[in-house]
C-alpha cells in the first residue's frame, strides 16, 4: 500500500505527519508510520495540540504531577507540549541521523499569541529550543509582517526554524529573505551554517476554500472554470520563487560556507472540497527537495490510490500565472484573499490555544490535591 509513497518519497519530496500525541507515541503508531509509511517528520500546531490534550489519552499523569505542583496553566501546557516534541524527536532521530540533519524533525510552534510581537517571538523561539533540548526540532513562527525579523533573529543565532501560515507569494519572498538575513548573521558570527535548517510551511487547501467560496458567489460559467485551480497554481508560482532565490548569487556566497536551502513545505494538504480528489494537494505538488506535511487522512489516501506521475511542479509556471490573472480579471483580489487567510490564520491558533488554556486549566482544577 505504500508504493505511492515510496514513489513520493523518490522524486524528492519529504513525507512528514501534521499529527501528534502522546498515544501516538507511546502505541509505537508514530515508528510504525517512520517504518512503513515513508513518514520522516512531523509538524504540529495549536489546534493538533488542543486535540490531543482535551482528548485526555496519555496525559492524565503528568497533568496530576502538574496540578501537585500548582503549575500555571501556561507552564503546564508548555511542560506537556515540550515532552510529546522531545519524546517524538528521539523517535525521529535515526531518520535525522540518516539524513544528514534534514529530515527526522519535529516542530513546535511560539505561542500564537505572540504572532504580532517580534521581541517576544523570538524570546519564545529560544526558550522552546532550550525547553525540548534535542538537535531535531524545528521552532514554528508565523510570516507575519512582526514574524520576519524573528525569522532572520532566530537563525542568526543558530535555531532551526519552521516558517508558518505563508499565503502570499509576496510574503514567500520576505521569508525566502529573512533566512538568508538570518544566514549572514550567523556566518558573521561564526557559527557553523551547516547545523541550521529551514522549511517554509506554504498553505494550500485554505486558498482554494477562500477563493472557490468567492467563485461560487460570482456562479458565471466562466467563475466555475477556475474552482480548484487557485490553490496550486499559488503553490507552483511559490516553487518557481524558491527556485529563483536558492541559485541566486546571494545564496551560492552562503551555501559555499556550508549553508542548507530552505526548502518549500506544502502545509494544509489536507483536501476541504468533496468535490476534488482526495490526493489532489499530493499529487499535484511533486518537485524536488520538497516537503508535504499530511494529515493521516491524507497520507492514507496517498498510500491506497495516490497518483505519483513525477514532477508536476517544474513547467507550470505560465499556466498558473494565466491561471491567477483570470481571477483578477473576473475581481477576485488574490492581496485580500491571502491577507484575510492570513489573519484568519493566526485567529484560528489563537483561538485553539485559548480552548487549550481553558480546557488544561480545568484539568488542573480537578486534579488538584485537597487542601
Amino acid at each position: 500500500m505504500t508504493d505511492a509513497l515510496k514513489r513520493l518519497s523518490d522524486e524528492g519530496v519529504a513525507i512528514w505527519l501534521d499529527d501528534l500525541s502522546r498515544k501516538r507515541i507511546t502505541s509505537g503508531n508514530l515508528a510504525e508510520l517512520i517504518d512503513q509509511s515513508h513518514v520522516v517528520g512531523v509538524t504540529t500546531n495549536p489546534s493538533i495540540f488542543q486535540k490531543a490534550i482535551s482528548s485526555g489519552e496519555g496525559y492524565e499523569q503528568q497533568l496530576a504531577d502538574l496540578a501537585a505542583r500548582k503549575v500555571t496553566v501556561d507552564e503546564a501546557i508548555r511542560m506537556i507540549t515540550t515532552a510529546d516534541v522531545r519524546d517524538a524527536a528521539d523517535i525521529l532521530r535515526p531518520v535525522f541521523d540518516a539524513t544528514n540533519g534534514q529530515d527526522g524533525r519535529v516542530s513546535i510552534e511560539v505561542d500564537p499569541r505572540l504572532a504580532h510581537d517580534t521581541k517576544a517571538t523570538v524570546a519564545e523561539a529560544k526558550q522552546l529550543a532550550w525547553l525540548v533540548d534535542r538537535p531535531n526540532t524545528l521552532i514554528k513562527i508565523p510570516a507575519t509582517k512582526a514574524g520576519l525579523p524573528a525569522i532572520a533573529d532566530v537563525i542568526g543565532k543558530g535555531i532551526s526554524v519552521n516558517v508558518t501560515l505563508i499565503f502570499s507569494l509576496e510574503r514567500y519572498r520576505a521569508v525566502m529573505d529573512a533566512y538568508l538575513t538570518g544566514l549572514e548573521t550567523a556566518k558573521a558570527a561564526g557559527l557553523d551554517l551547516s547545523l541550521i535548517h529551514s522549511v517554509a510551511s506554504f498553505f494550500v487547501s485554505r486558498v482554494d476554500t477562500e477563493i472557490d467560496k468567492r467563485l461560487d458567489a460570482l456562479g458565471t460559467d466562466e467563475a466555475k472554470a477556475l474552482r480548484g485551480k487557485a490553490a496550486l497554481a499559488n503553490a507552483r508560482l511559490a516553487y518557481q520563487a524558491y527556485e529563483e532565490v536558492f541559485s541566486s548569487d546571494r545564496w551560492a556566497a552562503l551555501e559555499k560556507a556550508g549553508a542548507n536551502k530552505q526548502r518549500a513545505l506544502w502545509a494544509s494538504t489536507g483536501v476541504k472540497d468533496p468535490a476534488y480528489k482526495d490526493t489532489l494537494y499530493v499529487d499535484d505538488l511533486v518537485a524536488p527537495n520538497t516537503v508535504n506535511t499530511m494529515p493521516e487522512a491524507t497520507l492514507e489516501a496517498t498510500a491506497d490510490h495516490g497518483q505519483i506521475t513525477g514532477d508536476t511542479v517544474r513547467g507550470t509556471y505560465e499556466q498558473a500565472k494565466a491561471e491567477l490573472d483570470a481571477l483578477a480579471k473576473i475581481g477576485i483580489s488574490y492581496d485580500d484573499v491571502v491577507q484575510l487567510l492570513e489573519d484568519e490564520g493566526v485567529d484560528k491558533f489563537e483561538q485553539s490555544w485559548n480552548d487549550l488554556l481553558k480546557s488544561t486549566e480545568a484539568e488542573l482544577k480537578r486534579l488538584a490535591p485537597e487542601a
